[in-house]
């Protein structure tokens, strides 16, 4: 099992995340949004598994960018943006290989540990 947890350093659901796994004993590897953000190849494979860009975006977010990436047209641009600024993608990101689930997903993080 090869876990990252991608996510902001004040978001509660990405410390719950690293929790969820120190209790179970399964290292990982956590990679700050803010400071280092994800690699294009990472992105497209994290958009391919969540089921579409729009699955990824923090629509909470009430900063700037978040406001301005509703009004991009098309995929294309808002993929640059989020590539730009890892702080508009919801939080915590957590792949397992191939696998990603977007946000505080328990359940499918335990399926991840029985396999």
């Amino acid at each position: 099992m090869n876990i990252q947890i991608f996510g902001k350093p004040k978001c509660f659901d990405t410390k719950k995340a690293e929790r969820f796994f120190k209790e179970r004993g399964i290292k990982y590897q956590y990679i700050d949004l803010k400071s280092k953000g994800f690699s294009r190849g990472e992105l497209e494979s994290v958009v391919k598994a969540a089921g579409g860009l729009d699955e990824i975006i923090d629509k909470a977010s009430k900063s700037q960018g978040a406001v301005l990436i509703k009004y991009l047209s098309g995929d294309d641009a808002k993929f640059e943006k989020l590539l730009e600024d890892g702080t508009l993608i919801r939080t915590p990101v957590v792949r397992n290989g191939k696998k990603a689930a977007v946000g505080y997903q328990p359940d499918i993080w335990e399926k991840w540990t029985k396999e």
